[in-house]
């Protein structure tokens, strides 16, 4: 697993941990309403991540397209 890869899954974790949390309703409003921040900052993290990872992966060619010249 690339480094990349290893930091997309853990990013993950921590938002379906931070799901099982505000799903079990044991937190209060103020707790809840921070958690969903961090959730929408993990998020955002991960979409970063996911887009980083996209645009390496285009500028890699693909299996069998070797280059002409």
């Amino acid at each position: 697993m690339s480094p990349e890869q290893a930091s997309l899954d853990q990013l993950v974790e921590r938002l379906e941990r931070a799901a099982e949390q505000l799903r079990s309703g044991d937190l209060s409003s103020d707790a809840a309403a921070g958690l969903v921040e961090d959730c929408a900052a993990l998020a955002a993290q991960a979409s970063a991540e996911l887009e980083r990872l996209a645009r390496a992966s285009q500028h890699e060619p693909l299996p069998g397209q070797d280059s002409l010249l």
